[in-house]
């Protein structure tokens, strides 16, 4: 599957295309998808204790060197969206999607979105007949590095900058002070740039999430290798930067998930009055309250998923709307799990702080749900109110 063949179902398609045949959703898992989810979730389970990751983030180094080993490399999951020739698995957002979905229910610190999905991403828009593009995506798909895009973590599609040269400091890039290599995109084109070469320093900064490092990046004078011209850059950017957004709804959909049956968990155990708390009406009114906003969550983020994978015309709006939803609920369902949880879920030592942290961050990843709002409003034709 050619990633530079418009008509591949890899691509976003142009949205204003009348020609475009309409697609047909497909919100169903795939035996194939579920078979990934559970290899997903075993190693995580076996892995990702969330003691464990309390501990870590609270030293500074979340990530887990061995973990992201046994999921990019041993497992594959780092290069399921790069085509086989081109050294990946072949495979689509749907597949990328449920593996979000799993790292969003264990709040597992990797660089899965920001190198597997964005970074990716962008590489796969520019031309993959040039050999450091083919090289750099092979050793992204292989795990062997990682790479970040240096803007920042909040920048939606429509609102990141390009930089005039390599030159200058950025805040808030998500992964940065992990990751290999850093794609920057200039008004003189996308480059790569070592993060361990001359010229650049990058300053770790305090995040909310600590789970998601961000970190300040200042580049004076960086050498680096030129991937794309400024115009096919910043489309490549501006791609990439769409499917993070559409694959962040399905990490925001699996952290909601686990927030809910952990509360459904607690409340049955939790006794009061000789009674299950989960008994009582207003508890019961909440958590029924909760589920249905999940499951229409799993909707809007499948659905942006399967429009990403079949590079329908339609892909741009099935994002907004996802992530115009998505990140509401994951915030409420991360409160919800806090406070009905009662004294334990304020401790540091149980994780629903982990997943209100991340849910907090994740709901301006991307753009705000007020811009992707407004974005839904444009792109069908809806003017915002005067």
């Amino acid at each position: 599957m050619n990633p530079t063949n418009p008509s591949s179902p890899t691509n976003l398609s142009n949205p204003t295309n009348p020609a475009a045949e309409p697609h047909k959703p497909d919100l169903l898992y795939s035996e194939a998808e579920e078979d990934l989810r559970s290899a997903v979730r075993a190693l995580l389970t076996d892995r990702n204790d969330p003691a464990r990751v309390v501990v870590r983030a609270e030293e500074g180094i979340p990530y887990d060197a061995g973990l992201w080993k046994a999921l990019a490399a041993d497992m594959g999951v780092a290069g399921l969206l790069v085509p086989e020739e081109l050294g990946g698995q072949g495979a689509s957002h749907r597949e990328a999607a449920v593996v979000m979905e799993e790292l969003g229910r264990s709040v597992a610190p990797a660089p899965y979105l920001t190198s597997s999905v964005v970074a990716t991403q962008v590489l796969l828009a520019c031309d993959t007949g040039k050999p450091e593009v083919v090289e750099l995506l092979g050793d992204l798909a292989s795990g062997r590095r990682t790479a970040a895009l240096v803007a920042r973590f909040a920048a939606g599609p429509d609102d990141f900058r390009l930089r005039p040269g390599l030159d200058g400091t950025l805040p808030g890039v998500a992964d940065a002070a992990t990751a290999d290599v850093l794609l920057v995109p200039t008004t003189q084109g996308l480059y790569a740039v070592d993060r361990a070469g001359d010229g650049v320093a990058v300053a770790p900064q305090i995040p909310l999430d600590l789970t998601r490092p961000l970190a300040t990046v200042h580049l004076d004078g960086a050498a680096g290798t030129l991937l794309a011209d400024a115009a096919q850059g910043e489309a490549a950017v501006r791609r990439g930067l769409v499917a993070g957004a559409g694959l962040l709804a399905s990490e925001q959909l699996g952290l909601a998930e686990w927030c809910l049956e952990e509360t459904v968990r607690h409340t049955k155990e939790r006794h009061q009055f000789n009674r299950p708390v989960g008994s009582f009406q207003a508890l019961k009114h909440r958590m029924a309250q909760l589920w249905l906003e999940v499951v229409s969550a799993r909707a809007a983020a499948r659905n942006a998923a399967d429009a990403l994978a079949a590079g329908s015309p339609e892909a741009p709006l099935a994002v907004a709307v996802a992530q115009a939803y998505c990140g509401k609920v994951a915030v409420h369902a991360a409160e919800e799990c806090v406070q009905l949880h009662g004294g334990i879920g304020m401790t540091w030592e149980h994780p629903a702080h982990l997943y209100l942290k991340r849910a907090k961050a994740d709901s301006i990843a991307f753009g705000t749900s007020g811009a992707h709002r407004e974005a839904v409003g444009r792109l069908v034709g809806l003017p915002a109110p005067s």
